[in-house]
């Protein structure tokens, strides 16, 4: 006799994905604790990593904080450009 098949929501199996994400663990931990098949949960996690794994709203922040992480690597070098002339600065001073 074969048994009836379960369906799962959305919101859980999105939520699955996001804990093997988050915590780090395996595939196989991670399904035991919810108490389903190993097999089930892999094929969310590819799923979710083939449509690219953005929710509404997250890709344009990552665009954002990609910008902001360029402009903070523009504005350090150039701190870094000024210590660095401040440096010499200093030692003609002392001499």
């Amino acid at each position: 006799m074969a048994d009836k098949r379960r369906k799962f929501d959305a919101e859980f199996r999105e939520g699955a994905v996001r804990i093997v994400a988050e915590t780090g663990k395996t595939l196989a931990e991670v399904a035991r604790d919810l108490g389903i098949n190993e097999t089930t949960l892999a094929t969310w996690v590819s799923r979710a990593r083939q449509a690219g794994g953005t929710g509404p709203g997250e890709g344009e922040e990552l665009a954002r904080l990609r910008r902001e992480n360029a402009q903070l690597k523009r504005d350090n070098k150039e701190l870094a450009m000024e210590r660095d002339v401040l440096k010499r600065c200093m030692v003609l001073w002392v001499k």
